[in-house]
């Protein structure tokens, strides 16, 4: 990949469709998510994927007091950003809800911006290991691949070091263990946004 280099736009200067995956950590901000939310939608065809926020934090918390396994976890995580799904979608009525790729992919056909719930991924799926290691980063890399998207935006809540690594970021958890395998996957450009500064990575 080539060296990392600054952007400001939300979405502005992709190329065809892009993810972009809003942590659920920017509930702390809601002047912020308002507006990234409100970009997503003006600069359609965009299709957000949700962090599982405080309801994931809520499933992390439960199984380490009840001990229940992660492919448990991992589902009922899964349900988590369908619920922040139906958050984003209140906050920004223009975004509806799409409840599979396929449904998403038929709106950004159709040159709109929607949400994705990944419900239908509770039934299992061969590319996503059911742990911890896959969080909505890796299913937003995962989507992005599926779209054939342009441009995965991952909008974080800290910024981050320009000349740190994928690998980097995973370790300091900063990204999920799993990102840089889906990164390897995934040919377009991939951003990573905290409230200041922006990192692109241009696909080798």
């Amino acid at each position: 990949m080539a060296a990392l280099r600054q952007a400001s736009p939300v979405v502005a200067g992709k190329e065809g469709p892009a993810v972009v995956k809003i942590g659920g950590s920017l509930v702390a901000d809601r002047t912020r998510l308002r507006a990234v939310l409100a970009a997503c939608a003006d600069e359609a065809p965009v299709a957000v994927v949700p962090g599982g926020g405080p309801f994931a934090e809520a499933v992390r918390t439960a199984q380490a007091a009840l001990g229940f396994d992660d492919a448990l976890a991992h589902r009922l995580a899964l349900d988590a950003m369908g619920r922040m799904a139906e958050v984003f979608a209140s906050l920004e009525p223009r975004l509806a809800v799409a409840a599979s790729p396929e449904a998403v992919a038929g709106a950004l056909s159709q040159g709109r911006a929607v949400i994705w719930d990944p419900a239908a991924l509770k039934a299992g799926h061969p590319d996503i290991p059911e742990s911890w290691e896959v969080t909505s980063d890796s299913l937003a890399l995962w989507l992005a691949t599926a779209l054939g998207a342009g441009r995965c935006i991952l909008v974080k809540s800290a910024n981050l070091s320009p000349d740190a690594s994928l690998s980097a970021l995973a370790e300091a958890g900063l990204v999920d263990a799993a990102f840089p395998r889906f990164a390897a996957a995934f040919p377009g450009e991939i951003v990573i946004r905290g409230p200041a500064t922006s990192s692109e990575r241009h696909a080798a």
